[in-house]
């Protein structure tokens, strides 16, 4: 019996010559992630373990961006915890003020991730690294301190969904509305603990960014994990950037899916997900009625430089309507920079936008973007769960970054496609 991508990884890093669904093994680890919120959770159950040693200082990866610059005490003391644990074991990669981005975005870009690799990380949007036909998936902290021990995790074996993917996607529709399109099909429990395995000669007219966007997403149907193959397209951002070997590996002809999903991406159409969850789907040309107050460009699903350009093309030279906040946020420094060097900050901030740098912040609720009592954001974020955001009768419209750039300068949920 053939196996998937995930399940040719897993076996792989479990040294076992196949593995199937539901088998439980226990994987080695390339690498370990953790963040300001859920380090110092770790690092209690770590030294409550009594371990005084990490597996790889090398393999271990530490991102303070949650909450980051601190914006109070208690925030201050959990990256002060999680700087204090690198020192002591000498880990490598510590990304603080000045060097941090937004966990998910910065990790590849600096090659941190690999095809083939196996990795784990305190976040559920580890998932995002699928993208470039790693296994990752989020853990919690007690998994964490385990895997920086130890080097390994226990996992069950994935069933997979296979979401073939045909066409090419129309110039205004993107990566974003691919994922929301397939979690408003499948729902948001449409792949609970299953990998969502993205195949089909359309996966070639996705461009890395869109990739990342969807892997990142896949949570959001349930899956333990999204995975997409690796093509010229995966070789050509990894130059430069990874600086070791990798495995690639590929599904068997014969690999078994719990079911099939196709997808045509030249019938796509932007897409917005409705208050309260992600499989609350409907084309953005239906919300032209529903008045906005702010707009969020960024996170770690949507904070990257084609995001940024999609933003910029729409903004340059206009104005967000009056009543409308928005608000900008690089997903990393390298990525801040290049919107310096470009004009698009300035760009933004003439149009009538704030620019921050990295920062999870309003996607969790935790700062820079937090909404009052009844109000409304289109948001390039992930989740749109009561009081995500703010306060729990505010609401969050889940969209690409054409549309909530549209949306900002009309002050409705709009189309963005006359924009583009």
């Amino acid at each position: 019996m053939g196996m998937t991508m995930t399940q040719k990884i897993l076996a792989a890093h479990a040294g076992l010559p196949s593995v199937r669904a539901g088998d439980l093994i226990e994987a080695k680890l390339d690498l370990v992630l953790g963040n300001d919120v859920t380090t110092p959770v770790a690092v209690g159950v770590f030294d409550e373990a009594g371990f005084d040693s990490v597996f790889d200082p090398e393999k271990i990866a530490i991102v303070l961006d949650h909450y980051t610059p601190c914006k109070d005490i208690k925030s201050a003391e959990l990256c002060k915890t999680a700087r204090n644990f690198a020192k002591r074991f000498g880990i490598t990669h510590l990304y603080d003020v000045g060097q941090a981005g937004i966990e998910h975005a910065l990790l590849p870009e600096k090659g941190l991730v690999a095809p083939g690799e196996c990795m784990v990380g305190a976040d559920s949007h580890t998932c995002t690294y699928g993208a470039l036909g790693a296994f990752s998936t989020g853990v919690g902290s007690t998994d964490m301190a385990a895997g920086m021990a130890v080097g390994e995790n226990w996992f069950k074996v994935p069933a997979a969904i296979r979401v073939t993917l045909t066409g090419t996607l129309p110039p205004y529709v993107s990566g974003k509305d691919v994922i929301l399109h397939l979690i408003g099909e499948i729902g948001v429990d449409g792949a609970l603990y299953r990998s969502l395995e993205f195949a089909g000669e359309g996966v070639a007219a996705l461009s890395m960014d869109d990739r990342f966007t969807i892997a990142n997403m896949a949570i959001e149907a349930g899956a333990k994990n999204g995975i997409f193959p690796v093509d010229g397209v995966t070789d050509a951002y990894l130059k430069g950037r990874s600086k070791r070997p990798w495995t690639v590996y590929e599904a068997d002809p014969d690999a078994v899916y719990a079911e099939t999903v196709t997808i045509d991406l030249s019938t796509l159409e932007s897409t917005v997900s409705y208050p309260h969850l992600p499989e609350n789907t409907h084309p953005a040309n239906d919300g032209k009625d529903i008045a906005i107050d702010q707009i969020v460009i960024g996170s770690c699903t949507n904070g990257r430089l084609s995001d940024m350009e999609t933003a910029y093309r729409i903004l340059k030279g206009k104005k967000i309507a009056d009543g409308v906040r928005g608000i900008i946020i690089p997903g990393t420094m390298a990525i801040y920079r290049e919107c310096v060097v470009r004009g698009w900050t300035t760009a933004f901030i003439d149009a009538g936008c704030i620019v921050s740098t990295p920062t999870c912040g309003p996607c969790l609720g935790g700062y820079m973007g937090i909404l009052a009592d009844g109000e409304r954001c289109v948001s390039t974020t992930n989740r749109n769960f009561v009081g995500r955001m703010g306060a729990k009768t505010s609401e969050v419209y889940l969209a690409s970054p054409a549309t909530a750039a549209a949306s900002a300068l009309t002050g409705r949920i709009t189309d963005p496609e006359p924009y583009l």
